[in-house]
């Protein structure tokens, strides 16, 4: 079981409306705990993804990264499709 730290947060009063709603109303979470957790992991699962994806394009940018790949594909077999 995840150790839990009780915490407090100056929320607004529609966040924590929403909040509450979450959790009774459409019953998708449970607790209101529950509800800030799944809210907490999606934000920064999204924020990671975005970071990725800019680390990516930064990459794709490189001619030193874009060589690399272009060199594994080739041993790889797989010019054409790869990277795309």
């Amino acid at each position: 079981m995840t150790t839990r730290t009780k915490r407090t947060y100056n929320l607004s009063e529609t966040a924590i409306r929403r909040v509450r709603e979450l959790a009774d109303q459409y019953e998708a979470f449970h607790t209101q705990d529950r509800v800030v957790e799944a809210a907490v992991e999606r934000l920064y699962l999204e924020l990671r993804a975005r970071a990725e994806e800019a680390q990516w394009e930064a990459a794709a940018a490189d001619p030193q990264f874009r060589a690399e790949a272009g060199t594994i594909a080739e041993i790889m077999g797989d010019r054409d499709s790869w990277p795309a």
